[in-house]
């Protein structure tokens, strides 16, 4: 048996420049970081269809300006679009000034949420400056250390979502910078618009070559660790297979690793700063039980050993974080399935239902719920009279 293969939404890997905010969001903030999960294939066909709705529909997509909006286009879009469209916008974007008390009172004027003000403020210049070290992890010299021309580049490749034009930006920015130590940023971003579109291999490639250049370049093994041992990249490499866990498992514990390196900010209130902590390794921690659901497979039956591990390490995902994420709670259940869990997997795919709604994710979760219900009815009833 092997683990159904989902193919990934990052409407949430995950960074959000917020911290403590739903974990798996687009990667294209410069901001906390957080991993992307997996959904349904037809939660991908979903995603791709509500990014194409024009003007005036449910759903907007990001703005397409590039670069830091201004006060005014951020107060302009307050006032047209929705709270989390702004937000989207801000953090993708980032914004070129500091929200003062006076812009605030302005923003509150147009209506903006407390969120909306609290993203702004995040994506001012030393708000993303600092954004720059947790998402590299610990730097040398600290934020104060990245020119503000690099940062700025930087601004423009994460608003460029043509893969080939990000990548023609990235090795501009490789000529004209070279040695700079967020060049493998840079190369994390190109990733993340691979990751997007659902192109494991490119992904890969990206946060390797992100990694040549900084080992502990925290994005790229936020992102790596949660690519390697999904289904969709390992059944591209089935003589590989238990390399490839390995090294997600060593990714991941790097990831931990670095996490518990990078310090408070100076702005950063305490229990923010746990909450990033315990969100980010939240997120390390569903892919350490991903590799561990795919070795438990390795075996004729599943491996029980491995299955500990993995319930483990999934549940360790959703009960160290305030948010935490429905699919985590499907893979939660799909383990207790295999190990005959049936009343704890129950439990697992209703909590993933309850944080699904309105979701593919929930659709699934419901599907595996009536699933496990039917198999405990029968274990109830015992065998089938001859």
């Amino acid at each position: 048996m092997r683990i159904q293969q989902i193919a990934w939404a990052f409407s949430a890997f995950v960074l959000a420049a917020v911290p403590g905010v739903m974990l798996w969001q687009p990667l294209t903030a410069l901001a906390r970081p957080q991993v992307e999960s997996a959904t349904s294939e037809a939660m991908k066909t979903q995603m791709a269809a509500q990014s194409q709705m024009g003007p005036g529909q449910e759903q907007k997509g990001p703005t397409q300006g590039i670069g830091p909006m201004s006060e005014k286009e951020v107060s302009k879009e307050i006032r047209n679009a929705s709270a989390e469209t702004v937000i989207k916008d801000v953090k993708r974007r980032g914004v070129d000034f500091e929200l003062t008390p006076s812009i605030e009172k302005k923003l509150r004027k147009a209506q903006a949420t407390d969120q909306v003000v609290e993203a702004v403020r995040r994506a001012g210049p030393t708000g993303r400056a600092n954004s720059l070290e947790w998402m590299l992890g610990p730097v040398e010299g600290g934020p104060a250390k990245f020119p503000q021309d690099q940062v700025q580049a930087l601004g423009v490749i994460r608003g460029e979502m043509d893969p080939q034009k990000a990548i023609a930006l990235v090795a501009r920015f490789s000529q004209n910078y070279p040695g700079s130590a967020l060049l493998s940023y840079a190369y994390f971003l190109v990733a993340d618009i691979y990751q997007q579109s659902g192109e494991a291999e490119k992904v890969i490639e990206y946060t390797g070559q992100g990694l040549k250049l900084k080992p502990n370049c925290l994005a790229c093994l936020l992102m790596r660790a949660r690519t390697l041992p999904q289904p969709e990249y390992l059944n591209n490499h089935a003589a590989e297979h238990s390399a490839i866990l390995r090294e997600a498992e060593s990714d991941s514990k790097q990831a931990l690793e670095v996490i518990a390196q990078i310090p408070r900010q100076a702005d950063e209130g305490e229990a923010d700063y746990q909450e990033w902590r315990a969100s980010s390794a939240a997120q390390v921690h569903g892919a350490l039980g991903m590799v561990h659901l795919e070795l438990a497979l390795d075996s004729l039956a599943p491996d029980k050993t491995e299955l500990a591990k993995a319930e483990q390490e999934f549940m360790t995902a959703v009960s160290t974080t305030n948010r935490p994420d429905a699919q985590v709670y499907i893979r939660l259940g799909e383990a207790y399935g295999m190990d005959g869990k049936l009343d704890d997997a129950i439990q697992a795919f209703t909590k993933a239902s309850q944080l699904g709604q309105g979701t593919i994710v929930k659709v699934y979760a419901d599907q595996q719920l009536e699933e496990m219900k039917k198999r405990k009815t029968q274990a109830l009833a015992g065998p089938s009279p001859k």
